[in-house]
C-alpha cells in the first residue's frame, strides 16, 4: 500500500521524532509511506492533487488534527490521524479550528490519542468520535535498537565539569551542585521562563541549585527572549545543543528533569528520564499527568513556588527519590514498548484498505 504521511516536521521537535519513527512502523509491514511537512502545502487541494499523481497513493495518515488534518479533507482515499497533543489541548479552544477538527474526525478512518486523557478531551471538545479514537502511548524517543530492545544511551565520553563550564556555570563546588535540566524547544508553548524568577530566588537562598535550560532553537524571536532574560536570572543558565547521547548523559548527573510546559501530548523528555532513572518535576497539565503521577513515578506542580517547594523536598528525602526513580523506571517498560506500538500502527493501517 502506497501512503501518504503529512506532519509538522521542523527539525527536532517532538512532532517529527514521532512521525519518522510511525513511517518506520509501517514500512516495516512492506508498505510504502512518503513523509511530507504539511507546512509545504498550503490547501488541501494541493495535497488531493499529489495524491491522485501516478502511481496514484492508496491512503494518507496525517499528525494533528488541524495543522495536518484539514489537508486531508478534499482527498478521497481513506485516512487516519494521530492527535498531536496542541490541537486537542489548545486548538479546540478556537472556534474556526475546532469546526474543522470535528470535520477531520468524522472523515477519518481512526484516530490515534497518545493518552486516556487526551480521548476523553477529545470527546468532551468535539463531536464524539469515541469508537474511531485509539489510545496507543508513545514509545521512548531519540531511541538506540539493538538485541536488547529498546533503551536511551548516554555518551560515555561525556564529562560533566565541561558541560557545566560550557554552560556557563562556574566556580570550585561545581561537583556539589544539584542541577536541575530544563529539556525543551525553544518555543512559547514550552514556558521555559515559567519558573525563572522563583528559581532565581531560591538560588539566592541555596547557591548549590541551578537550573540549566538546553533544546534546540525553535523560534527565533523567542529564544532571543529566552537569552536575554537568562542571563539576568541568578542560577540560571541556557546551554548549547548537545547530541541526544551527550544530553542523556547529562540527564544523569542532574538532581531531576524539568518541564514547565504549557501544553504536552506526550512529553519524550519525561519518558527518557524515567528510563534513564532520574527524577522528574513536571507542570501539572493534562499531557503530563497521564504520564507522571505525583509521588509515584514523578512530581508535580501547579505554580513556580510549588515546583520549588517539591524540589526543595526532592533533594532531601532519599526514599522520595527512590521510589519516583523506580516507579518511574518500571513505568516506561510496561507501557511504552517499541513492540506494541509498531503492532498497533500495522494493524491501523490495514484497516485502510
Amino acid at each position: 500500500m502506497k501512503l501518504l504521511f503529512l506532519a509538522c516536521l521542523s527539525p527536532k521537535t517532538g512532532n517529527c521524532t514521532t512521525a519518522e519513527r510511525i513511517r518506520a512502523h509501517i514500512e516495516s509491514a512492506g508498505h510504502t509511506c512518503e513523509l511530507r511537512d504539511a507546512a509545504d502545502f498550503k490547501s488541501s487541494a494541493e495535497v488531493a492533487s499529489l495524491i491522485e499523481q501516478k502511481p496514484p497513493f492508496e491512503g494518507a495518515i496525517a499528525i494533528h488534527l488541524f495543522k495536518g488534518g484539514r489537508l486531508l479533507l478534499d482527498t478521497q482515499v481513506p485516512f487516519g490521524v494521530v492527535f498531536g497533543g496542541t490541537d486537542i489541548n489548545e486548538d479546540v479552544k478556537v472556534e474556526q479550528k475546532r469546526a474543522v477538527m470535528e470535520q477531520v474526525l468524522l472523515k477519518a478512518r481512526f484516530a490515534v490519542a497518545f493518552t486516556d486523557k487526551l480521548k476523553a478531551e477529545a470527546e468532551v471538545f468535539l463531536l464524539s468520535q469515541s469508537s474511531k479514537i485509539y489510545v496507543q502511548p508513545q514509545d521512548t524517543l531519540f531511541i538506540f535498537f539493538g538485541s536488547e530492545g529498546i533503551k536511551t544511551e548516554a555518551a560515555q565520553s561525556f564529562c560533566w565539569s565541561e558541560f557545566l563550564r560550557r554552560s556557563g556555570v562556574s566556580g570550585e563546588d561545581v561537583e556539589d551542585l544539584h542541577v536541575f535540566l530544563l529539556v525543551c524547544g525553544l518555543r512559547r508553548v514550552k514556558d521555559p521562563l515559567y519558573l525563572l524568577e522563583a528559581f532565581s530566588e531560591w538560588h539566592t537562598e541555596n547557591p548549590l541549585v541551578v537550573l540549566i535550560i538546553i533544546g534546540p532553537k525553535i523560534d527565533p524571536v523567542f529564544t532571543e527572549e529566552v537569552e536575554a532574560i537568562s542571563k539576568r536570572s541568578a542560577g540560571v543558565y541556557l546551554a548549547q545543543e548537545r547530541s541526544q547521547e551527550e544530553l542523556h548523559a547529562a540527564m544523569r548527573r542532574s538532581a531531576a528533569l524539568v518541564n514547565s510546559s504549557v501544553s504536552e501530548g506526550m512529553s519524550a523528555a519525561i519518558l527518557e528520564a524515567m528510563d534513564l532513572e532520574v527524577p522528574v518535576v513536571a507542570r501539572d497539565i493534562p499531557g503530563n499527568t497521564a504520564v507522571v503521577q505525583h509521588e509515584v513515578t514523578g512530581l508535580l506542580y501547579s505554580s513556580p513556588q510549588e515546583f520549588v517547594r517539591v524540589s526543595q523536598r526532592l533533594l532531601v528525602d532519599g526514599e522520595l527519590r527512590e521510589r519516583v526513580v523506580a516507579n518511574g523506571k518500571r513505568y516506561v517498560e510496561e507501557h511504552h514498548s517499541l513492540d506494541h506500538e509498531r503492532e498497533a500502527y500495522q494493524w491501523l493501517v490495514d484497516t485502510l484498505h
